[in-house]
């Protein structure tokens, strides 16, 4: 078994069941985590007994870098996972420190019409290990240490829902990566009832919602997923989220040209969010080849930004960290998965 598979609590039981200690666990982590050590032979406070066990039973897993593209301000990074799947993360250098976008799925079922993700289509979720060896293997790799974390790269994180509560047990646990609650997010196209779900889980972890229309008449043109859950069911379980844990709610506006960036647009997501715990992230659109769909200039995204804060919406514009890079989500993974490489 590959042994990053395990939460520290799956790892106590396991051990527990087979006539160890549950401390046992805690010394394993202690070593991969803290110590960067990858080999039983060498976790000196372990018996003999168990390291015999251990190399029977676990190995350590890992994900092969296959190609990286490089900016001043990101690094985008092909993955390939053991079955010879390919996966992407981006490592962002902000001014409070290292941000990693990581995927959650080979492929994507939502087929949002602007997302080079959804091009390929969902081949199966990743384990929990190939979640947590993507921030493992940047760190290596960069020989820098990651403060934040966002699940926001291939794939939705809701249709891979067990697993990416799994993975925000390894991530936040002090003694395994170690990123605090409010600086890991996890993005969702929608899927209303794993929003209730995550809700009930009352954690610090923050919420991001992809949303990219003020309506369902746009909605339902550009994101297929609208035609199960329109946005007034989305609303609704941000609402419920919000008075289960007060936390704040990212809304994710992606800026098409003639699609959703009119001012009446602007105006219908005003009221849509307005007072609110919410803030709206514009997003300039990354253009690809694959798709007809346009960029919004820079006078209508600047436009749309100030009805939004005349309206009293907290809105800001992402910055652009890697223009020169294959940019959009999953472009690096189609364009080498197309190229037959």
């Amino acid at each position: 078994m590959n042994i990053y598979d395990f939460t520290l609590n799956e790892l106590e039981n396991y051990l527990v069941s087979n006539g160890f200690k549950k401390f046992n666990a805690t010394q394993i982590i202690e070593w991969m985590y803290e110590k960067g050590v990858y080999d039983f032979n060498k976790m000196t406070n372990l018996s003999k007994n168990l390291i015999s066990f251990l190399c029977e039973k676990f190995y350590f897993g890992h994900l092969e870098i296959i190609e990286v593209e490089k900016s001043n301000l990101a690094n985008k990074y092909l993955l390939e996972l053991n079955d010879h799947n390919k996966i992407e993360c981006v490592l962002m250098n902000h001014d409070y420190g290292y941000s990693l976008c990581i995927s959650s799925q080979v492929g994507c079922n939502m087929g949002c019409a602007f997302c080079e993700s959804g091009r390929l289509k969902k081949v199966r979720d990743l384990t929990l290990s190939e979640l947590v060896l993507q921030i493992i293997t940047v760190e290596k790799y960069e020989k820098k240490r990651i403060t934040s974390v966002v699940v926001m790269g291939i794939g939705e994180p809701f249709d891979n829902y067990n697993n990416i509560k799994r993975f925000i047990e390894v991530v936040t646990n002090n003694k395994m990566i170690g990123i605090g609650q409010r600086h890991l997010t996890i993005s969702t196209c929608g899927l209303v009832p794993k929003i209730y779900e995550f809700a009930d889980l009352e954690t610090g972890v923050n919420l991001a919602v992809s949303l990219h229309a003020p309506n369902n008449a746009i909605r339902d043109k550009i994101m297929k997923i609208n035609h199960a859950y329109k946005i007034e069911d989305i609303m609704k379980a941000l609402d419920y989220y919000i008075e289960k844990t007060n936390r704040r709610v990212t809304i994710e506006y992606i800026m098409l040209d003639g699609i959703n960036d009119s001012e009446e647009c602007a105006r219908e997501l005003s009221r849509l969010v307005k007072d609110k715990l919410m803030y709206v992230n514009i997003i300039p659109y990354n253009e690809t080849s694959h798709f007809e769909l346009k960029r919004s200039n820079d006078f209508k995204i600047k436009r749309f930004y100030d009805i939004l804060k005349m309206n009293n919406v907290n809105v800001t514009i992402r910055k652009e960290m890697g223009s020169n890079l294959s940019a959009a989500c999953g472009q690096l993974r189609a364009n080498v998965e197309g190229s037959g490489k």
